[in-house]
């Protein structure tokens, strides 16, 4: 069994279906990217592995079955979701916000958050400020910051370059890397912006309509030219 294992999902939303039998895996220490454009689905794949939307099929974790359980229950068996809204504390500064994540933490507080300075400088520097005063690139890595320090095995991250500018971008790829090559985490996000999944991913899925399209390595992808074209613009 893979490490994260999804069969024949499909989630909603009142009566509306927003997914319809998703199936994917996902092997430890990999990063993996879900591509898909507005309104795909992403989001609410990465909210249906977190308990947060009605859905049907059966999601494990690290071989045990997580479908069904509470949203805590799932942060505590080791995934941690760093959303495209940020759900950040406005005016609450820095610290407080990453410190926010450790409610549910399983190591030492102190530890995580060192980890989380290491990774992005920026936020030490800046650990009073109040996140409302932030530019869009810093309260992503706030985000991704607040998600590690829930001491998580596997980050799910939706969204990671929405809106950000280009270095930035890079700035983020290279954190994401580090929590894989550094810290042993399992990385899984979604993005609209196809270059920069096959700069950062081994494989990615393609999402379109709430169903899953393609699935292979960025290797493979590259060589098909009516997917590079139909799917990701080029």
């Amino acid at each position: 069994m893979s490490y994260l294992e999804i069969k024949s999902l499909s989630a909603f939303y009142g009566k509306a279906q927003a997914l319809s039998d998703i199936s994917l895996s996902v092997e430890k220490g990999e990063i993996i990217a879900i591509v898909g454009a507005n309104g795909a689905g992403k989001s609410t794949l990465l909210d249906s592995i977190m308990g947060l939307v009605r859905q049907t099929g059966q999601i494990d974790f690290d071989g045990s079955l997580i479908s069904g359980k509470s949203t805590s229950h799932i942060v505590k068996s080791g995934i941690g979701y760093a959303p495209e809204r940020f759900n950040l504390f406005p005016y609450m500064s820095v610290k407080d916000n990453l410190l926010v994540g450790a409610f549910t933490a399983k190591a030492d507080t102190a530890a995580n958050l060192a980890q989380v300075y290491s990774l992005f400088p920026r936020l030490a520097e800046r650990e009073t400020q109040e996140t409302a005063t932030q530019s869009g690139g810093e309260r992503q890595m706030v985000s991704l910051g607040r998600a590690l320090m829930t001491s998580p095995n596997l980050l799910l991250v939706d969204e990671p370059t929405i809106g950000l500018a280009p270095k930035v971008c890079q700035e983020i790829a290279v954190s994401l890397r580090r929590m894989r090559d550094d810290f042993g985490l399992t990385v899984v996000i979604t993005e609209q912006n196809a270059n920069f999944a096959m700069t950062l991913a081994e494989r990615i899925y393609v999402l379109e309509a709430g169903k899953m399209q393609v699935e292979g390595t960025v290797g493979d992808l590259r060589k098909d030219n009516r997917l590079i074209e139909a799917y990701f613009g080029t």
